[in-house]
């Protein structure tokens, strides 16, 4: 009972973690953009660095930056499953064998 349980734990944590990943990820390059826009000269690469950053999130969102940023964590959320759920099997086939 105890190896389910530490398997829905994993499988838990690999959810979350894997979720917020790309929400802290694009979220923290674009408050870097936002704080380096501040300097002299900058602020037009930036803004056009920034501009094709939500360009790409309004592609997978239907338009919507943050719908498409939710759309691209939920399917690194399903990889990360998926991965952890292949890490344990190939763990328990390994422990049979030796």
């Amino acid at each position: 009972m105890t190896i389910f349980t530490n398997f829905l734990r994993s499988l838990l944590l690999t959810i979350i973690f894997s979720f917020v990943a790309p929400i802290l990820l694009v979220g923290g390059g674009l408050l870097f953009l936002f704080l380096i826009g501040h300097f002299p000269g900058l602020q037009e690469l930036t803004e056009a660095i920034a501009t094709g950053i939500v360009h790409f999130l309004a592609t997978f969102g239907s338009g919507t930056p943050l719908r498409g940023l939710f759309v691209i964590s939920l399917t690194c959320s399903f990889v990360g499953t998926l991965f952890d759920i292949y890490v344990c099997y190939r763990c328990q086939i390994l422990r049979i064998d030796s």
